[in-house]
């Protein structure tokens, strides 16, 4: 049934989610190229770049700092099947706005206008927690 799921996940994401998956193997070969060794996460590739940040989706394809807890790779896994889900809307109703809010948190905390801790909590919105739970459900 595991290798079903394996097969079925990737012939989706090559298809209905081709945007996500050619963007992620684009940063894949981009890392490849550059060094970085792929590793599994169930049936998702990721690598390992960097510290200090979380990570992000591109397909059946992630990365994530070089300490990343269980809960991150989680995360990234459940926009993977996010991706799987919403095909060519993901990059438009996930992506951008993940990369958006993702960013602004981040700016705001930097230029000291507000603390980490008086910010919304990351998976407050909808996508964010709606990939988290996916995560965690399916790759527990």
């Amino acid at each position: 049934m595991k290798i079903f799921k394996v097969i079925l996940f990737w012939i989706v994401s090559c298809t209905w989610g081709i945007l996500m998956a050619l963007f992620g193997v684009l940063v894949s070969l981009s890392l490849l190229l550059s060094g970085h060794k792929p590793k599994i996460f169930h049936y998702l590739v990721y690598f390992e770049v960097g510290e200090n940040w979380g990570g992000f989706e591109a397909g059946p394809f992630f990365v994530t700092n070089k300490v990343a807890e269980l809960t991150i790779k989680q995360h990234e896994a459940g926009h993977g099947l996010q991706n799987i889900m919403l095909g060519p809307f993901m990059p438009f109703l996930i992506c951008i706005p993940s990369a958006i809010r993702y960013w602004y948190r981040k700016i705001i905390v930097k230029t000291g206008r507000k603390k980490a801790s008086d910010l919304p909590p990351y998976d407050g919105i909808w996508f964010e927690g709606w990939a988290t739970q996916l995560g965690k459900k399916h790759f527990g």
